[in-house]
């Protein structure tokens, strides 16, 4: 004979957990994206700036350089100047957020070669 369950059981509980967790797993899974393209914008900005001063040490457009080595969602916020220093080339890019289309923030990186005009 089976025995009959008592009256307010745990049947369901499972899925109630489950959908009180799943706005932080989404939270989770949004900052998650954001570091990805966080880490992304930072690694190519060494890339760009390394491209834009090659450029430079061979009298091309560096800007130019620089922006064919960044995926479309990182050039818009591309700036190429040359360095404080007056060697080489700063890069800036500006790290798009996941959702929206505002901006995060902006890293930089810095890259300089010998001359190569002469």
């Amino acid at each position: 004979m089976v025995s009959p369950r008592p009256p307010g059981g745990e049947n369901g509980q499972a899925s109630v957990e489950l959908v009180a967790l799943l706005p932080l797993v989404a939270v989770f899974v949004v900052l998650l994206w954001q570091a990805v393209v966080a880490g992304q914008a930072v690694w190519l900005a060494g890339s760009a700036a390394r491209a834009a001063a090659r450029a430079t040490a061979v009298g091309t457009d560096a800007s130019a350089a620089a922006r064919r080595v960044l995926p479309s969602h990182l050039e818009r916020g591309l700036v190429v100047r040359p360095a404080a220093s007056g060697e080489g080339v700063r890069v800036a890019i500006a790290i798009p957020v996941v959702f929206g289309s505002g901006r995060l923030t902006t890293v930089s990186a810095r890259a300089r070669l010998q001359d190569q005009a002469r």
